[in-house]
C-alpha cells in the first residue's frame, strides 16, 4: 500500500470514529432526552393522580357533609312529627275521659230522676190505696233496715 492510501484510510478510519463518537454522544443525548421526556412525563401523571385524588376526597368529604346533614334533618322532621302525634293522642285521650266523665254524669243524673221518679209513683199509688206511711216487705226503712 501506498502512503497517499494509508493516509486516505487513517482518515476515513479517523473519521468513521469521529462519526462513532458522534453518534454515541447523540445517542446519550437522545436517551437523555427521552428519560427527562418520560419522567416528566411521569412527573405529570403522578401529579394529575394525585390531584384527581385530592378532587375525589373533597367530593367525597362534600358529600359525606351533605349525606350527614340530610340525615339529622330527617331525624328532626321525624322527632317533631312523633311529637305533634303524641301530642294530638294526648289529646283525643283528653277529650274522649272528659266525655265519659260527663257521659257518667249523666247517666248518673237520669238513673236518679227515673229512681225519684219511681219513688214518687209508688207513694202515689200507696196515697191511691190509704197505704201512705206503711213500708212494703223489702223496703228500705230510713234507718237502712229492710221492713219483713
Amino acid at each position: 500500500m501506498s502512503s497517499h492510501e494509508e493516509q486516505i484510510r487513517g482518515r476515513a478510519e479517523e473519521t468513521k470514529g469521529h462519526a462513532q463518537e458522534k453518534t454515541g454522544q447523540m445517542m446519550g443525548k437522545g436517551r437523555d432526552a427521552a428519560e427527562a421526556a418520560k419522567e416528566k412525563v411521569a412527573g405529570g401523571a403522578q401529579g394529575a393522580r394525585e390531584q384527581t385524588q385530592e378532587k375525589g376526597e373533597q367530593t367525597g368529604g362534600f358529600l359525606s357533609e351533605k349525606t350527614q346533614a340530610a340525615k339529622e334533618k330527617a331525624s328532626e322532621t321525624a322527632q317533631t312529627a312523633r311529637e305533634k302525634a303524641t301530642g294530638a293522642a294526648q289529646g283525643a285521650r283528653d277529650t274522649a275521659e272528659a266525655g265519659k266523665e260527663k257521659t257518667g254524669g249523666v247517666f248518673q243524673a237520669a238513673g236518679e230522676q227515673v229512681r225519684s221518679a219511681a219513688q214518687g209513683a209508688a207513694e202515689a199509688v200507696k196515697s191511691t190505696f190509704g197505704m201512705a206511711g206503711e213500708k212494703m216487705p223489702g223496703e228500705k226503712t230510713p234507718g237502712g233496715t229492710a221492713n219483713e
